[in-house]
């Protein structure tokens, strides 16, 4: 249920329904709109009336959130999440520009290609350390060693690292290597997971599973945010169609569709459903075109030779021009890239 209090009410009349909501055992969470003060209600309120609380003097208005995903509607808060990993915060005015090969496959190439992209303007560095992949026998990552090697990575040049979580029983290494978990396509719905990540005072990066709705997609979400973390960014990946042209479906209509429906920041991986370097680019700049708060890309200094995903892997070249060209697109809506 959300209340919604007038802009002139005081502090005396919001403590009046606080009083209540804490007497009757309900969790409150207030958000201050640009003019008004919107309090989000957890718990049982089936038997609330939103009648009953338009008599508190200070209130205009109360009405019941319709989506099953509260916490995390637009409804229940009004303004737009920031979600800040050390300097960077992912959802204001600044380009999240999330960059890395898709496997750590050793020491070198991760440690170069880390330095490349981060000296091009990525402001976070990814790879995969544990690899979930169609088939047994392709390469799974090195496990912890890949994650140390994220970890100095992000360490000596300065910047946030990002890989994909698999399993809860990883999570004691994540929350020591890693500063931003992604919960991949494939565990979009692995609602044990969901849960135990919830707990965490992580930055945690949820992928719409592969033939997700965008309701499914939030309701994973809200598994997060039904615990208190708030550090929570979306992540369109593109979704499985009739059409085979491309990998997947990239499906940037999201992008305004859950600025719409959530405050989340959401932030678009168009490697992964073009599965084409060429198209990769145009994709990237679309995304950012749409209202993006970021992007990921996979860059590969011999995508030749890479143990995963190499036609979709762009050269640090490739990467270079992607920069300058999304820095002209964020401009033009009145952003920048952010700085690590």
């Amino acid at each position: 249920m959300i209340i919604v209090f007038k802009a002139n009410a005081s502090q005396k009349q919001k403590a009046q329904v606080e009083d209540y909501l804490i007497k009757h055992d309900f969790e409150y969470h207030p958000s201050q709109g640009k003019e008004q003060a919107i309090y989000g209600i957890i718990g049982d309120t089936a038997s609330l009336s939103p009648e009953f609380f338009k008599v508190f003097d200070g209130v205009s208005d109360a009405f019941r959130v319709q989506e099953s995903y509260k916490r995390c509607s637009r409804a229940f808060h009004p303004l737009n999440s920031k979600v800040k990993i050390n300097n960077i915060t992912v959802g204001g005015n600044a380009i999240a520009v999330i960059a890395g090969p898709c496997s750590v496959e050793n020491h070198d190439m991760l440690n170069t290609i880390s330095k490349n992209v981060v000296k091009m303007g990525a402001n976070m560095i990814r790879g995969g350390a544990f690899k979930p992949r169609s088939s047994p026998y392709a390469f799974q990552g090195l496990g912890e060693e890949g994650l140390v090697y994220l970890r100095e990575a992000g360490d000596k040049y300065g910047a946030p690292v990002v890989t994909e979580i698999m399993a809860i029983s990883d999570i004691p290494l994540f929350e020591k290597y890693v500063d931003v978990i992604q919960v991949g396509a494939r565990n979009m719905q692995n609602f044990a997971l969901l849960k135990e990540l919830a707990n965490l005072n992580k930055a945690i990066l949820l992928k719409r599973g592969i033939s997700a709705t965008i309701e499914e997609w939030l309701n994973s979400a809200e598994y997060l945010a039904s615990k208190g973390n708030q550090n929570i960014i979306l992540c369109e990946r593109g979704i499985r169609t009739f059409e085979k042209s491309t990998r997947f479906t990239l499906d940037l209509s999201s992008v305004p569709v859950i600025k719409k429906k959530s405050h989340l920041p959401i932030i678009v991986d168009p490697s992964h459903p073009m599965g084409q370097r060429d198209l990769v680019i145009p994709m990237a700049r679309a995304a950012i075109a749409a209202g993006a708060d970021g992007i990921m890309v996979e860059v590969h200094n011999k995508p030749d030779e890479a143990l995963s995903d190499g036609p979709q892997s762009l050269y640090p070249k490739q990467f270079k021009d992607l920069m300058k060209e999304i820095e002209i697109i964020a401009g033009a809506l009145g952003k920048t890239i952010a700085k690590s």
